[in-house]
């Protein structure tokens, strides 16, 4: 058996990431070969995945980022058992790369787990990894990507916890011709607008609504109504007028922006029209607040992903 140096072992912790122990080990059982050892090292975080893979991981990072030429942006949010390993310089480093890769993909979990890292590392194999190395259940949970042909997509990180991360962040993207610059500076505060209402939107406009959820928010209306006592023709009155007033709320285009009250969202995109000299549209926009929707009981759903965006997001 070949000797396993202290070299050795530090030359595999540097290249894994793993423990001492688990280096060492690797490598005995490898009879030092240091590539055997990193492919048994991948094996082990493997099964050790699987063990963590029934705990819950509502903790973590958004993560976001913005292409160089301004008209694509994308947010993925990386989730960990911990708020304690957010804080990890490992895992916020992960976070940035995959956002840095959704930029590359669709934007979808699938078409980003199944890329390479700037390293030509596989993210599904370095989510592995870190479960393996830091020894919590981790995932790659949710992500969103916007792009236009012209105009300007903005980030917004709400509650930072380092560079491009956050617990809270916001894409906006917003289509012209007009000065790419003044539409970036719009798209933001938009976005900050998004991130900062006291109700935060659902849809971009009444249209984009989930009928669902309008369905659900029907139904508590018409049941308020009814256990007021008011007679039904009456109660049905009261709970459209409700409906219209619910939808005034949750509509992003119609709320009030938190920047200037008398002004609302579409008037703000009407004037940047007239300020840039062409056609501004407030395409769409994506909103990821940490954890939102998951149930941290270990078999419990995870509403927030299994839910289409309704704003136009990939």
């Amino acid at each position: 058996m070949a000797e396993i140096t202290a070299a050795l072992v530090k030359d595999l912790r540097e290249k894994s990431g793993a423990g001492m122990m688990d280096c060492k080990k690797a490598l005995q059982e490898n009879n030092g070969d240091v590539e055997a050892s990193m492919d048994w090292l991948r094996t082990k975080g493997i099964a050790k995945a699987a063990k963590k893979a029934d705990r819950a991981a509502a903790e973590g990072l958004v993560a976001g980022k913005i292409a160089a030429d301004g008209k694509s942006g994308a947010l993925v949010e990386f989730n960990a058992e911990t708020d304690f390993v957010a804080k990890n310089d490992q895992f916020q480093s992960a976070a940035r790369e995959f956002a840095t890769v959704a930029l590359g993909t669709d934007g979808t979990v699938d078409a980003i787990t199944a890329a390479k890292t700037s390293k030509g590392e596989v993210v599904g194999e370095v989510v592995t990894n870190l479960i393996a190395t830091i020894g919590e259940n981790m995932r790659l949970r949710r992500a969103a990507k916007l792009s236009l042909d012209q105009g300007a997509v903005a980030l917004y990180l709400h509650n930072k916890q380092g560079d491009d991360v956050a617990k809270l962040a916001v894409l906006v993207a917003l289509e012209g011709a007009g000065d790419q610059a003044t539409l970036a500076e719009v798209a933001r505060k938009i976005a900050l607008h998004v991130a900062g209402t006291p109700t935060p939107p659902l849809a971009l406009t009444s249209a984009d609504l989930d009928p669902d959820v309008v369905a659900k928010e029907r139904e508590i209306q018409t049941q308020m109504a009814i256990e007021s006592g008011k007679p039904r023709e009456i109660a049905e009155k009261m709970v459209e007028g409700r409906i219209r007033k619910w939808q005034e709320e949750v509509v992003l285009m119609v709320q009030p922006f938190v920047m200037n009250p008398d002004q609302t969202i579409e008037q703000l995109v009407a004037e940047t029209a007239k300020a840039v000299g062409s056609p501004v549209v407030l395409k769409s926009f994506v909103r990821f607040a940490l954890g939102e929707g998951v149930d941290k009981g270990p078999e419990g759903p995870d509403f927030a992903a299994e839910v289409a965006s309704m704003t136009g997001a990939a």
